[in-house]
């Protein structure tokens, strides 16, 4: 579509928009379109006048995400910090817009007394990614306290989905293709700050020591299988440190993937297949992808 057959966006609307700047990976093509919409309004608009045939996909900040070399078809939809305020809601509810970071809404359930949604502090994404993916960690996810989203459907329209619509499961939820979560109300319980601090302090110090925080990864590859730790498996496959160009498979947590200086998204996922195949012989279990795959192979 050119510039002139795209529809109105408040917003900034960039053709050949970059997603490599900011994809935790920094590898991959751009979007053919980036959109930054300015409000729940703006992106309703937007989405309702363009044409149906158009794909659209949803980012966040990237972090459990491959952007494939070849780019992402269509529009990609980044929601700016301003659709990202915080408020609280009675003594135990927190209304989060979904590009707020789960730090940020654990911190201010914590402000505020909120027990509950200290195990955001672990998701190294955006509220609306949490809600779409059932984002969990430390024995707790998302469908664990999400009282309804706020969802704008791939035609515009502006729904409220009920917790229960989303029919959650392990790291999925019934969210269409093309649909995009703009707010979140969830739901605590009353605590002490101090507390609440101390658990979120636990689970960041838990992270900084098992995993690769300050390398260029994509979080968790793989989904445990039943009964089974993803790590574990990979690790008795013999594929801690394994390479393919600059892609690695991590040394301290090896359900994680590095780009280490010059990979391309697609050393890092023939790396994840090369991991996959090995698991399987050694074990005969086969891997299940975690981190999402995006856009044309080149």
């Amino acid at each position: 579509m050119s510039t002139a057959s795209m529809p109105r966006l408040d917003g900034k609307l960039t053709e050949k928009g970059s997603l490599a700047d900011f994809i935790w990976f920094r590898t991959g093509g751009p979007a053919d379109w980036l959109a930054r919409p300015e409000s729940v309004e703006d992106l309703a608009r937007f989405l309702s006048a363009l044409d149906p045939e158009v794909p659209v996909m949803p980012v966040g900040v990237g972090s459990n995400l491959i952007v494939r070399d070849g780019g992402v078809p269509g529009v990609v939809v980044r929601l700016p910090k301003a659709m990202g305020k915080i408020a609280i809601e009675g003594e135990t509810r927190v209304r989060a817009g979904a590009a707020a970071m789960g730090i940020t809404v654990a911190s201010a359930a914590r402000d505020a007394g909120i027990a509950g949604l200290e195990f955001l502090r672990g998701i190294p994404g955006t509220a609306g990614g949490a809600v779409r993916m059932n984002a969990g960690a430390y024995g707790r996810e998302c469908a664990d306290i999400l009282i309804e989203a706020t969802v704008v459907r791939r035609d515009g329209t502006v729904e409220v989905w009920p917790a229960e619509r989303f029919e959650y499961s392990y790291r999925h939820s019934a969210l269409p293709e093309g649909a995009i979560v703009a707010e979140a109300l969830f739901q605590g319980v009353p605590g002490d700050p101090e507390s609440i601090g101390s658990e979120m302090d636990r689970i960041a110090e838990e992270r900084e020591a098992s995993q690769p925080l300050r390398s260029r990864t994509g979080g968790s590859t793989f989904k445990n299988p039943p009964g089974e730790k993803a790590w574990a498996l990979v690790d008795k496959a013999g594929c801690r440190g394994l390479m393919i160009g600059d892609a690695q498979v991590s040394e301290k947590h090896t359900n994680f993937l590095l780009n280490t200086g010059e990979a391309t998204s697609a050393d890092i996922e023939a790396l994840g297949e090369e991991v996959r195949a090995r698991v399987k012989a050694d074990s005969g279990i086969e891997l299940e992808w975690e981190i999402q795959r995006v856009g044309r192979a080149t």
